[in-house]
Formats: C-alpha cells, structure tokens, sequence
C-alpha cells in the first residue's frame, strides 16, 4: 500500500499525540498521592474507590453496631392509645383508638422479616444479645396483640388497613412470607416459643390462598393477568423451606423446589446467567429487564432453601446448580467499585446498595457452605461488603437503596427510582451480609498479594 505524503504526516502526529497521552497517563499515576515519583510502576498504589483488603472482625461489628443502635431506636414495639398518647399493656382492652407507637419503619412488612433474619444471623456470629433480643421483643410483641385484633375483625369492629393487619389477614405474598420464615427461625432457635399460631396463618395463605398458574406457580394478576415477580421468590421459598424443616413434611420442601424449578424455567436467561424481573404469560416478545434487587431476592430464595432442604432430597442437584449458574452470571457483572448496578447489565444505571448487600451475603454464605470455590467467591463477596459498609452513615442509616419498585417494560423506570434512606429493603441484607462476613473473616484469611485480593484457605498459609 502507498502512503501519500500527507498520509504520513498525519501518521505521525497521532502517534506523537498517543505517546503524549501515553505519558501523562503513567504521570498521573507515578504522581497520585502517596506514589514516589521514583518509584518503579510495579511497585504504584492503585487508586481505589472503596476500601481493598479484609475488614476485620472487629471493623465489621462496628458497622453492624451502627445499624443496630439505629434500628433499635426508631422501631419501638409499643401499643399506644392514640388518643392520648399513653402505652397500652394489656392486649385484652385493645380499642379501635389503639396503635403501634409511630417509628421509622414497619414492624410486620416484609422488609422486616429480612430484618429480623438479619438480626438472627448477626446474634448467631457475633455472640451478641442484643441482636436475638431485637427479635423477640418485637415478635412477641405481635403474637401478644394479633389474637385481640383478629376478635375485632371477626366481630365487625375493624375494617380496611387496621393495625396488625398483615398477621391477622394476609392479602399478598409480601404480607406473608418473610416475616413467616423469621418467626419460623426465631422458634427453632429457641428465642420465641409462642409464634406457631402466626406461622400457620401464614403458611395457609402461601400455601392455599395465594393465586397461582395452573402448574402450581405462585403468580399475580397484576399489571397483567398471569404475572410473575422475581421478588415472590423469597416472598415464598424461605417461609415453605422453613416449615418443612419445623414439620418434617416434605410437601413444602417439594413446593419450594417447585417454585425455584418453575420460575427459572420462565425468567432465568442461562446465557446472562441472570433472571428478568417480571414475566406475563402469553406476552411475546417479551422485554427483559434485569433488575439488581430483584435477582437478590431469588439468589437469596436459593441459598435459604439449600440451607435446610435435605441432602437426599431429589430437587436438590438442580437447586444448587441454579445457585451456581446464577453466581457466575452476577460475578461477571460486579463493578470495579463492589457495587452492583440497579440495571444489572446497564453500567450506565446507578449503582445500588441493597442487591449489592444481598450478594455480599448470599456468595459469602455459599463459600462458607463449601457450594461455591471460595477462592474464586470470596473476594467478590469481600469487595461487595467492602462497598456497601462505605454506605452506612454515622446515624447506622444505610444510603443508597432503591426504594420499593414494581415491574416495568422500559428502562427509564428502573433508571430513575428514587433512593433514599427510608427505603426498608437496605437494612436486613446490610446485617445479613456483615454477620455473615464474620464468619468467613474467621474462618478464611484474606490477603493482599500482588496487588489483588486473594482467598487463602488456612491450610495453605
């Protein structure tokens, strides 16, 4: 090929211009704060957005702690006369004008049911009281006053959203299953011993009133007809695993197992290793938004059925496989920060607190089980906790969370949901994913080697 004269001169200032750029690209990195600008390039510190290394076991709890000291302050269980203001022990003379003393979030929505999970697990590695003693305090709290509420229903006195609402008449999934697997926890860890009558209302609903497909998949008629939300997932697995482990029945360990079967053969895109949000039966072609929250929610669903169902139960190959599949896609997806995005194969989206807390502790809990390589998992899930412990503020809120979010069919709604403090859905992945950090800290030194963060089983320091 002849190159024209002109051609070369142009030749050779665009390589003058990429070796300038060159240049000052490796200045800016010999001159970044704390660099020596005689020092060998190998020898550089990176430049991380986040912390890069191993928390300690004490650094952790002090994250947790925050956490706790805010929650146990802004989540009074109280009864109140609301006319006066005055508290209310005595559930037998509970009146219409009575209700729960005014805090920051709800004690029976669902978001609390991972709460109190998160709760559960934090007193369990931490050895800390004080997280088990949250639990029972508030669960006793509403087996003392459902059983009075539901007698005013029956007799006519209360109607519409009246307080206890959830536990007394289960409308949804959302109202149901959660906060059902945590009561479920809370008796087999010997911490509330009065709870069954609420687990059995609320397996009922899950197991015999919520609409399903004609194949047993538990579905929505909204914002179509024959609709499934990937977030039902863990409205339902944990609660029906948890009970098959209470009962012994393997009836609910075969219904969860159904639903993981049912709902990944509809939504899961084996080639993204990841699942869409929202499915409607009949709708073709049919838009796909991989929304980070929402696939938490079926990750976590996963490994809480893998936590109980038993070793020699026929679903259980494909469940952990499932678990797997869906690792490696979001493994791929992790940003360079810890974080994962709200959208999570749209980097341009934000980054989200809440699928990033739920990831940290479901890899980290799937290392510690030995069902996932923890040499290839665990600095992922350290990375991931590493992010999120940047957004829990000195108050122990937690920044950065999507607040709740139905199923769309375009980008721009999943874009531009709000965040915000007061969004639930942070609090319960946040303590779920630093006590299960604890223990993976304990248990599976992390060192920085070669710039980059590695996983040493104990046996091979």
């Amino acid at each position: 090929m002849t190159i024209h004269h002109h051609d070369s001169r142009m030749k050779k200032t665009i390589q003058t211009l990429l070796f300038i750029s060159a240049s000052l690209t490796t200045a800016a990195q010999v001159q970044k704060p704390g660099n020596d600008v005689t020092a060998p390039l190998h020898s550089l510190q990176p430049d991380y957005p986040v912390p890069y290394g191993a928390m300690s076991s004490g650094d952790i709890k002090k994250v947790l702690n925050k956490v706790f000291n805010y929650l146990d302050s802004v989540t009074p269980a109280q009864m109140i006369n609301r006319q006066t203001g005055q508290q209310v022990t005595d559930a037998s003379t509970f009146d219409t004008a009575y209700g729960i003393k005014p805090g920051d979030f709800r004690l029976t929505a669902y978001e609390w049911g991972v709460t109190y999970s998160g709760m559960l697990l934090a007193a369990e590695t931490s050895g800390d009281a004080r997280y088990s003693d949250y639990v029972k305090e508030r669960l006793s709290f509403i087996a003392q006053w459902t059983p009075a509420i539901k007698k005013k229903v029956a007799d006519g006195a209360l109607k519409g959203n009246y307080v206890l609402r959830q536990p007394v008449d289960p409308h949804a999934l959302d109202d149901a299953g959660a906060v059902c697997a945590a009561m479920i926890k809370a008796t087999r860890a010997g911490i509330n011993n009065e709870l069954r009558p609420l687990i059995d209302n609320y397996i009922n609903y899950i197991s015999k009133k919520e609409y399903r497909l004609p194949d047993g998949t538990l579905a929505r008629n909204r914002p179509q007809k024959n609709t499934l939300w990937l977030d039902d997932l863990y409205m339902s697995v944990p609660a029906l695993a948890q009970m098959g482990k209470l009962t012994g029945n393997t009836k609910y360990y075969d219904d969860a197992v159904k639903q993981i079967r049912q709902f990944a053969q509809r939504m899961f895109d084996k080639e993204k290793g990841l699942y869409m949000h929202g499915w409607v039966q009949g709708m073709e072609p049919h838009p796909a938004f991989y929304w980070g929250r929402a696939n938490g929610w079926a990750l976590m669903a996963t490994v809480e059925l893998l936590d109980v169902l038993p070793g020699n139960h026929p679903g259980r190959a494909f469940v952990l496989a499932q678990l797997r599949a869906h690792a490696k896609g979001l493994a791929a997806l992790q940003s360079g920060s810890g974080f994962w995005h709200q959208l999570l194969n749209r980097t341009d989206s934000y980054l989200e607190t809440s699928a990033t807390a739920i990831y940290a502790y479901c890899i980290a809990h799937a290392c510690n089980k030995g069902w996932l390589d923890a040499a290839a998992y665990a600095p992922m899930a350290m990375l991931a906790w590493n992010a999120v412990a940047t957004k829990v503020n000195e108050t122990g809120q937690v920044e950065g969370v999507c607040v709740g979010t139905g199923m769309a069919f375009d980008p721009a709604f999943y874009y531009h949901r709000p965040v915000n403090v007061y969004a639930a859905h942070g609090y319960g992945p946040v303590l779920l994913a630093g006590a299960e950090m604890l223990r993976l800290v304990r248990n599976n030194p992390f060192k920085i080697n070669d710039s980059s963060l590695q996983y040493y089983n104990w046996k091979d320091l």
